[in-house]
């Protein structure tokens, strides 16, 4: 049985289980076993937030490490990276915008959390002055206290800053390049294992907020799932082909063509590094890719385009604070807008990577680890639409890429 059907199945015995608790309220029954679902969430929480900061820190390391390139690659990892911060942006402000207009988790009180916000301090308001100098002071410092604390945003500066060193450093760091794959490596496997917990700490985190929560959560867990699928699928069907249409110009109904088996493929096994060789034999061959370009945008946009990924987690953290009737100002939905570009960056391109960096993104404005329980159940059906986009975006920017350093080298090639 796959660990896809074995979330499923749990999910759903999850369920099961939080309906039969609630029958008997108040009882030895109910006590005991709240107290070992408590136990149970708790190993599964704790372990994803142990790995969380060493598997953020080294993929992010790996990651701009790989945007190695010299000579004749240096125009094309610009030009790539320009789309990625480009696209990424777009969904980011569409995710909010979208998760503010429909009020997603407006109106519902959610009481499992309250020992965990019962410290919580919503931060003055900022000036944008002071939003920046409050961010900089938070940021800047010693790595290993960054470490030490949890602090994810300061950690991804040093991530980032050792990447752009390794890069800049090229084989004079080959060492610590290899080093900080083979970490990542590791990390990767750790969080394997992890995954093989997940049906149980699904199992006991879904029977707990079903049995300690209004149903109506539910209801409103629906809503935001048709809010977000719809507007990810609005992102990929119109969005991406505008921007391709103006600067790639390709017609999006060509696209589509084109990159048919590969999108059905990522809609199938919800993993944009499963798809990366159909995605690149796809623009190669239908999409008229060259292969030098092809060959470095796909595998470069699976660690660091990830759109449907950006605009899930925005989405998802707004829609959070809202259960917990928690209004975030507008420097923590900037901060929430940058940790979950960050986050994006940093996924693994396997199934449900997003349940892992949407802790990184829940706290970046102080909301619970714990609160992933009510995303959990629905996080598989939206993993599905979100890695389509995700794939989709990495062939888009490959023809963006490929038509604008394509012609720059028919111009160099025609003057010589």
């Amino acid at each position: 049985m796959s660990l896809n059907t074995q979330i499923l199945i749990a999910a759903i015995l999850g369920v099961i289980f939080g309906l039969i608790l609630n029958i008997y309220p108040e009882t030895a029954f109910f006590s005991a076993s709240l107290y070992g679902l408590n136990i149970a969430s708790s190993i599964f929480i704790g372990l994803l937030k142990m790995l969380l900061i060493p598997l953020i820190f080294s993929s992010i390391v790996v990651g701009v490490s790989n945007l190695q390139a010299s000579g004749q690659l240096n125009r094309v990892w610009k030009i790539t990276l320009a789309c990625c911060v480009t696209t990424t942006t777009l969904a980011l402000i569409l995710g909010l915008a979208c998760a503010h207009i429909f009020n997603v988790g407006k109106g519902v009180d959610i009481v499992m959390f309250q020992e965990t916000m019962s410290n919580y301090q919503s931060p003055d308001t900022l000036t944008p002055s002071s939003f920046f100098t409050n961010f900089i002071q938070n940021t800047l410092i010693n790595p290993f206290k960054a470490f030490a604390e949890g602090n994810v945003l300061a950690v991804v500066v040093f991530a980032l800053l050792v990447g752009v060193a390794l890069v800049k450093g090229g084989e004079k760091f080959k060492t610590v390049k290899q080093l900080s794959q083979q970490f990542f490596d590791i990390m990767m496997l750790m969080i394997g294992w992890v995954m093989k917990l997940a049906p149980l700490g699904i199992f006991a985190l879904l029977a707990k907020l079903v049995s300690t929560e209004d149903i109506s959560v539910l209801s409103r867990l629906a809503e935001f799932a048709a809010v977000v699928t719809g507007t990810t699928i609005f992102h990929g069907l119109v969005v991406l082909p505008l921007l391709l249409w103006i600067f790639g110009r390709m017609d999006p109904i060509t696209f589509f063509k084109g990159t048919r088996t590969a999108l059905i493929t990522a809609f199938a096994t919800s993993s944009s590094s499963a798809t990366m060789p159909l995605s690149m034999k796809c623009a190669q061959e239908n999409l008229g890719v060259r292969p030098q370009t092809a060959g470095f945008v796909i595998p470069l946009g699976t660690q660091l385009n990830m759109d449907g990924t950006a605009l899930y987690e925005a989405a998802a953290a707004l829609f959070v604070a809202n259960l917990m009737g928690l209004d975030l100002t507008i420097g923590q939905q900037l901060i929430v807008c940058l940790t979950a570009m960050i986050a994006s960056l940093g996924a693994p391109g396997i199934p449900s990577a997003g349940m892992v960096t949407m802790i990184m993104v829940l706290q970046s404005v102080g909301l619970p680890a714990e609160a992933i329980a009510i995303l959990l159940p629905i996080d598989r059906l939206l993993d599905t639409v979100r890695t389509v986009v995700n794939v989709q975006g990495d062939m888009m920017i490959s023809v963006v890429v490929d038509r604008h350093t394509q012609e720059k080298d028919d111009v160099f090639d025609a003057t010589a």
